[in-house]
């Protein structure tokens, strides 16, 4: 497959061309890799009016992933995230977004710059995690009854790995004419391993992928994906919602991985992501084995919940020790993320750094929050705040989304008054203060 970006660039950087433009390093940088990374030259296309290498590149992504249209982003799902909300309240259904309780903390500040209103779904089970918020095709359409919706909104997989119905719930969203957006953050490789369980696949009309998380992509490679029915709604509307959140100045770096990833999954990509999956599995029975609990995840990442007695910073310390860096822990979980980059060697240090589990794993009990709302999320954003230790912060207004990164996910949104359940939540995770609305 052709690397559009990728050969211009390389074929400018050997040029010898003096450089009187944009970014000051000239090509003659201190970290040793300035000479590709260029700004929007002639030739090199402008990533927010594409038409050249760019537009190229982009149509060869659109086809991997079966979409009508797909956007690159240089600044992660995050800017995907905003694009899809401006989208969402500007398709002409209002400002409510029917959405997951465990979104991103970029979907609260979405909804501040645009006026959206998220309207949200909890778990019918209480017991979860943080990050987990696991929501029925049924409790989408009786959301969707009760009042007219610009869009739903999910994150699937979530930050543990838990995955949603999403075929389920697309064609309840189908039905009742409402556009599925779905955060896919972590989840771009799902449309390349067996089964193909990739969002867009099973039927969202928007979906952002962070391509960094999952495959071999710098930093802040993402896509934004637009389904064919999500081509008839949103359209042309897409790559100027994208400009609206994004720098003038993107990095060309970032461009020519994702160019680059392109052939990679049109290539050995698919067969070295199933490898890694199946070699994966491997590691999940050894723990299973070695009586770990491990939790139902996507096939690139590998949760386990702690024992009665443990807690998954201690397991991350165990694999620190065995010159090894998890992704995520907490008190009850560790987390670890897979891509095919990851040796055998990498994957057997996992059940031989962690042995045995010391003992059986306890259910986590937490009160639900479900705090009132006093402000809208753009009332409370924008309002004067100050920071204010968690003893002294019961009965206010919570300022912006309460939610350490990672996993960005709020314990408590911005406009709802923090009461004894967001307390205690929030002590349990860690918190130590939380800013409020100034009274």
């Amino acid at each position: 497959m052709k690397q559009p970006i990728v050969d211009f660039v390389r074929g400018y950087a050997s040029s010898g061309m003096a450089r009187f433009h944009m970014p000051g390093h000239k090509g003659r940088g201190l970290l040793g890799m300035e000479r590709d990374d260029i700004t929007e030259i002639p030739g090199a296309d402008s990533l927010y009016e594409a038409s050249g290498v760019i537009a190229e590149s982009e149509k060869a992504a659109s086809a991997l992933f079966g979409s009508a249209r797909t956007l690159y982003s240089t600044e992660g799902s995050s800017q995907c995230v905003r694009a899809m909300v401006h989208l969402a309240v500007t398709c002409g259904r209002g400002n409510r977004i029917v959405c997951a309780r465990n979104a991103h903390r970029s979907f609260i500040y979405a909804c501040a710059l645009t006026g959206a209103r998220a309207d949200w779904l909890y778990p019918e089970n209480g017991n979860t995690p943080l990050c987990a918020c696991p929501v029925t095709p049924r409790q989408v359409r009786e959301a969707l009854d009760r009042e007219k919706t610009a869009a739903v909104y999910l994150t699937s997989p979530d930050y543990l790995g838990g995955m949603q119905d999403i075929f389920g719930i697309a064609k309840v969203c189908a039905e009742k004419g409402v556009p599925l957006m779905v955060d896919n953050a972590h989840g771009a490789c799902l449309r390349f391993l067996p089964g193909d369980r990739h969002p867009l696949s099973l039927g969202a009309d928007l979906c952002c992928d962070s391509a960094h998380k999952t495959l071999p992509a710098l930093t802040g490679a993402a896509w934004l994906h637009i389904s064919r029915r999500g081509e008839r709604l949103f359209g042309e509307r897409a790559r100027q919602a994208m400009e609206t959140y994004g720098s003038t100045s993107p990095s060309y770096l970032t461009l020519m991985s994702l160019d680059r990833l392109n052939a990679y999954l049109s290539g050995e990509g698919p067969l070295a992501l199933q490898r890694t999956a199946e070699a994966l599995e491997d590691v999940r029975e050894q723990l299973r084995k070695a009586h770990w609990r491990v939790l139902p995840t996507d096939p690139m990442r590998l949760t386990l919940r702690a024992p009665v007695g443990s807690s998954g910073f201690q397991m991350a310390d165990a694999l620190r020790k065995a010159g090894a860096e998890c992704e995520y822990a907490d008190r009850d979980h560790l987390v670890m993320m897979i891509s095919p980059m990851n040796t055998p060697e990498e994957l057997a240090l996992i059940p031989r750094a962690l042995g045995r589990a010391p003992g059986p794993c306890g259910e986590i009990r937490l009160p639900r929050v479900r705090c009132r709302v006093a402000l809208s999320i753009r009332e409370a954003v924008f309002a004067p705040w100050e920071t204010v230790p968690l003893e002294k912060a019961l009965g206010r207004v919570c300022a912006s989304p309460a939610a350490a990164c990672p996993p960005a996910v709020p314990v408590v949104c911005a406009g709802e008054v923090i009461d004894e359940n967001a307390l205690i939540v929030m002590r349990y995770y860690g918190f130590e203060s939380i800013r409020v609305v100034k009274e």
